[in-house]
């Protein structure tokens, strides 16, 4: 697999729609700079504020002049501000090429979303779902233009093998404590991220769907981390120091996945490209299929929108 893929390796992105959340920092920033030196018509920053946002446009613009960069506000913890957020992009385009369902927080200290789920599966996969549903007819109508190449790029973590034992535990979603601890709370989310994105490859092969590990990225994700652990406010700068990679390399998958050819529909690749490495969890059909179910049923009580 390519190991060696850079940026230089994409292709022409002109007349292409990008979407990405959490595009103000971090990874998201990054691809949206790299996105945009490969000339797409737009790219849509999903951002919880457009003061953040616009910042980041800003900088990216000063490296890309040409860049066309819109910010849209976005809290991922709270499905009104998901759905407003989508309306807010359906109102603006009438195509959508990339949708990279990026942002997330780690192993925060246990509490609840403005709806009442678990505040990691609500950030991490719940407010993606809902964006995703909602903006698949756009997908769906792109990728019936001709030449298209449309794709949903989630990304997930080689923690989705921290999940619990028994996978989802969907009984406690609805609880600040959720599967247990803050990191198996990650872990749940990481792995109904993989899972999601296998139902999405195989009831719409018109998209490609792919998840993604980005690696240990020297981003602020560990931060959300050390006020759950006091041993992490120790360890997690000297890992990072060691292990860590720079963005720069650290965005390198979650590219290589949105435009690659050699990405597949339905798998789950850590970097750069290398497949193979999921857990059984992550392959569990029947377990894939009741959170589609379970997630459909959350949505649509929340909007009948939602409901595909």
């Amino acid at each position: 697999m390519p190991s060696s893929f850079g940026t230089q390796a994409m292709p022409d992105l002109s007349g292409k729609v990008i979407l990405i959340t959490g595009g103000n920092a971090g990874l998201g920033k990054e691809a949206a700079l790299q996105f945009a030196k490969h000339h797409p018509s737009r790219i849509f920053i999903g951002s919880r504020t457009v003061e953040k946002a616009r910042t980041a446009i800003a900088e990216i613009v000063a490296a890309v002049p040409t860049a066309q960069i819109t910010p849209i506000q976005m809290d991922l913890a709270s499905l009104a501000s998901v759905a407003a957020a989508a309306k807010a992009v359906l109102s603006m385009t009438s195509r959508l090429d990339i949708l990279m369902n990026n942002a997330g927080i780690m192993a925060v200290p246990p509490q609840v979303s403005a709806d009442g789920y678990e505040i990691q599966f609500a950030t991490n996969f719940l407010g993606h779902a809902l964006l995703t549903k909602l903006l698949l007819p756009l997908l769906l109508a792109t990728a019936r233009e001709p030449a298209a190449d449309v794709r949903i790029i989630t990304l997930s973590s080689h923690s989705h093998q921290r999940a619990p034992r028994d996978g989802i535990l969907f009984d406690a979603l609805r609880s600040a404590n959720g599967a247990s601890t803050p990191l198996a709370n990650y872990g749940q989310t990481k792995l109904a991220n993989i899972l999601y994105s296998k139902q999405l490859a195989q009831r719409y092969p018109a998209i490609k769907a792919v998840s993604v590990h980005p690696g240990m990225v020297n981003t602020g994700l560990s931060t959300t981390m050390k006020e759950s652990f006091l041993l992490a406010r120790l360890v997690m700068p000297i890992v990072a120091l060691w292990q860590g990679v720079p963005v720069e390399k650290g965005v390198l998958n979650q590219l290589w996945a949105a435009t690659s050819r050699d990405a597949q529909s339905g798998e789950y690749y850590e970097p750069v490209g290398v497949g193979g490495q999921e857990s059984a969890l992550s392959k569990d059909a029947k377990l894939g299929k009741k959170l589609w179910a379970w997630t459909a049923d959350e949505l649509a009580s929340f909007t009948p929108e939602a409901r595909l």
